[in-house]
């Protein structure tokens, strides 16, 4: 198993194309790609603000950062914006490339210093990963800086080591944005989100000319891409919810490429002729959050009796397939230094026993609250039936992005499906998510945190965390990453890994070069079609 994966129409032909239903699309232009997808969870396309997944595909071609990294290389940090840089004691310097902006003004260090400066100081959950290792409203002026128009220099913090400092700089939310148009679109000092939400101001190979919510995003070529312009002079994004209505236009060749089908939809292109899937492992996990801050999920028995209620291996095998495998423990159980699962496989007895000792022997009732999306909807049901096996009673609450979302950061919620990533692809990347809370008070508001929006206070694993993201030895900190996991396992987690998450893409054979990221960072500049 791969470690991760293997000019205009005229306005009137495109709102036709666009607005008329499924069956009366015709074979995809060889100069378009036509992508269908789900567009629920794009709330907003600020690059400092958007963390969804499927932002991040139209955030990737829309703006650059200083590096990057995918597949074909390993996962090997290569440059993007900065064509090299070195690493000493204390920081990091990028040389920067010749490059223009969108806009025609040219890509400077300032722009660099703007846009890292505007993420921290916007404050919202995009910032995590900065905010987590030192970079914060407070000290973010004194940790960048431009010497001249092609140096940007980056101070490291002592809660960083230069690899996961590099792989933050290679997320999405570390785009460069172009400082001179947004700061004409600031208002009541906003920072110019209000319009940066649904416009672009990058320097990445597509330009966005249209994004209507929940039905298309539409990018163009960038025709002085610093880099060459792309072979699509047209990206469309289509919303494509409906699983099985996405396979048939796949199969007609309606769209070329479908990442949001079923499991059993993508099962169907097997070894299909004309057809190819990318099972993209994105160091993710389907996640049950828990709100401990609400009774009887406060209790650890309570929470370890749900982790024995879980059919894993049933939703695996029923509903998940290529979506994910059971694991219960937060770092791969492929990466180096990951310890075996626990017993946590559905042992309803067992759930039953740990209820009684907790004091809840006649059950309860909760809410679990899911995006309403595949595979989301389905493992809800799988999971409100296996707990009722044990005398939890739970109801389903659908919602859209938006309104799930802000349930999750405002810890309004009993139950709740949340997916993570990893913010590099090594064990210390994929455990941060489940470890890091630096003040679970209320007061702290830190919902950029995964953890603090089920209110499990775990300062032992948040200092340990610390350390390890200091640790420049190898050897000690894959030490400190074992002890972390097993930590994590004897404190019943409120934020229970299920299933590693992946993500598979089902390809036309008329596509070539569409290799998708672990981030959803899928770059598109390089992607050629065929006729036949």
């Amino acid at each position: 198993m791969k470690l991760f994966s293997t000019r205009f129409i005229s306005g009137a032909a495109l709102a036709m194309a666009l607005s008329v239903g499924p069956a009366a699309f015709a074979r995809t232009p060889v100069d378009q790609l036509v992508i269908g997808t789900s567009l629920a969870q794009v709330l907003s396309l600020d690059p400092q603000q958007g963390t969804e997944v499927k932002t991040q595909e139209i955030l990737a071609n829309t703006y650059d950062r200083l590096v990057q990294f995918s597949g074909e290389e390993g996962y090997a940090i290569r440059p993007q914006l900065a064509e090299s840089w070195e690493v000493d004691d204390t920081g990091i310097t990028f040389h920067l490339r010749d490059a223009t902006f969108a806009s025609g003004n040219p890509v400077t260090a300032a722009d660099v210093v703007f846009s890292l400066t505007r993420l921290i100081m916007l404050d919202q959950s995009a910032a995590a990963n900065f905010k987590n290792v030192g970079y914060t409203p407070e000290t973010i002026a004194d940790l960048v800086s431009a010497p001249d128009d092609k140096t940007f220099r980056i101070e490291m913090t002592d809660s960083v080591i230069p690899e996961s400092l590099l792989y933050r700089l290679a997320g999405g939310t570390a785009s460069v944005v172009d400082s001179a148009v947004v700061k004409e679109h600031v208002s009541n000092n906003d920072y110019g989100n209000a319009w940066l939400r649904t416009n672009t101001a990058g320097s990445g190979p597509y330009v966005l000319r249209r994004w209507t919510p929940n039905d298309v995003v539409l990018l163009e070529a960038n025709e002085q891409y610093w880099d060459g312009a792309p072979a699509m002079r047209r990206v469309i994004m289509r919303h494509a919810p409906e699983s099985q209505a996405a396979r048939l236009m796949l199969e007609r060749g309606d769209i070329d490429v479908a990442n949001a089908l079923t499991a059993p939809d993508v099962l169907t292109f097997t070894d299909k002729e004309g057809f190819s899937i990318d099972e993209v492992k994105t160091g993710g996990y389907y996640v049950l959050s828990m709100n401990a801050g609400r009774e009887p999920l406060s209790n650890p028995l309570v929470r370890e009796a749900i982790a024995y209620g879980i059919d894993y291996q049933g939703i695996a095998d029923t509903i998940l397939g290529p979506y994910g495998r059971p694991r219960n423990v937060p770092v791969p159980e492929d990466f180096e230094g990951a310890i075996d699962n626990p017993d946590w496989s559905f042992q309803p007895e067992r759930a039953r026993e740990l209820l009684a000792e907790a004091g809840y022997a006649d059950g309860f009732d909760l809410t679990l609250k899911t995006i309403a999306q595949t595979p989301r909807v389905d493992m809800a049901t799988a999971i409100q039936a296996s707990l009722a096996d044990i005398g939890i009673n739970v109801s389903i609450q659908q919602g859209n992005g938006s309104d799930i979302v802000a349930s999750h950061r405002a810890r309004d919620f009993d139950l709740l499906i949340p997916q993570t990533g990893a913010f590099m692809p090594t064990a210390l990347g994929s455990i941060d998510n489940f470890v890091t809370n630096p003040d679970n008070a209320l007061e702290a508001n830190n919902a950029g945190n995964f953890v603090w929006r089920s209110a499990w206070d775990i300062p032992e694993l948040n200092a340990m965390r610390n350390e390890a993201n200091g640790e420049r030895d190898d050897a000690r900190r894959l030490e400190l990453l074992r002890q972390m996991q097993e930590m994590f396992i004897a404190q019943k987690p409120a934020v229970l890994p299920m299933f590693e998450r992946f993500e598979p893409i089902v390809i036309s054979d008329r596509v070539h070069g569409y290799e998708g990221h672990p981030w959803s960072l899928t770059r598109l500049d390089d992607v050629t079609k065929t006729e036949d």
